[in-house]
């Protein structure tokens, strides 16, 4: 059955390909997801039209977030095929299958109405976007104002504010953190200098921030020295003194 969905969806896949060179834009692979939701079954009777873009959206955002790390705007009809990303939306026709592997399946209507829920409950004044200080809410709280600061210096803003689409780049690099995109899009807002690669320089800035909470709390001091001398070993780079985001994908 998967075998003849993944034939199906590589002949729908072409039909939006409007060029006829293989690719897809966004707003062809957001047209191509709307007109399968009927097929859908574990969506098709649940999502409602007030909601369906913000549905579209969230799909199509993890499609071009590891297909597209470099941001062209366009994704390879052959990636998305190997990638196996369509393969896990169109489990979604599936009405048997079990609640947990709904829940863990990034297309599914309980995952996605989680990741909105948050993103609704981190909105404080209700303005549909996200300032630096709503998104300091976010998963236990603990992200340090030194990194918030980093996110919005690099991510794309409004006003200084973040909108559901960022947010939904900023979720899945954390969640997927062991991904190379993920790595990428780490890698982008830790690099402060934008030489290309982590000093210890580097790490003690990112280190003050998280030394600030640890003081807040009262709690026992981390000896910086040897936090780094341990991250340092752990990734075995090839300049000591320095770590790569090749460095980082290889451990």
């Amino acid at each position: 059955m998967r075998k003849v969905w993944l034939t199906q969806g590589r002949i729908g896949l072409s039909l939006y390909d409007e060029i006829g060179q293989g690719y897809l834009r966004e707003i062809d692979m957001e047209n191509y997801i709307i007109d399968i939701i009927p097929t859908l079954t574990q969506i098709s009777s649940c999502v409602q039209p007030s909601f369906q873009s913000f549905y579209v959206c969230t799909v199509v955002k993890k499609f071009f977030f590891f297909l597209d790390p470099l941001h062209t705007g366009r994704i390879r009809i052959r990636d998305i095929l190997a990638s196996g990303l369509l393969t896990e939306l169109l489990e979604l026709r599936d009405e048997e299958t079990p609640k947990d592997s709904q829940e863990q399946n990034w297309f599914s209507m309980p995952s996605v109405l989680t990741v909105y829920g948050n993103y609704l409950n981190l909105d404080k004044d209700h303005n549909g976007m996200l300032s630096k200080q709503e998104l300091a809410g976010y998963g236990s709280g603990t992200l340090t104002s030194v990194f918030l600061d980093r996110v919005f210096d690099e991510c794309r803003t409004f006003d200084g504010e973040m909108d559901y689409k960022t947010f939904l780049d900023f979720v899945l690099a954390l969640d997927n953190r062991h991904e190379p995109q993920s790595l990428h899009y780490l890698f982008r807002i830790l690099d402060v200098q934008h030489k290309g690669y982590l000093t210890v320089q580097t790490l003690h800035y990112f280190f003050k921030g998280i030394q600030e909470q640890i003081n807040a709390v009262n709690a026992e001091a981390v000896n910086f020295e040897d936090l780094k001398d341990e991250i340092f070993d752990m990734v075995k780079s090839k300049d000591p003194y320095k770590i790569t985001l090749q460095d980082l994908i290889n451990w």
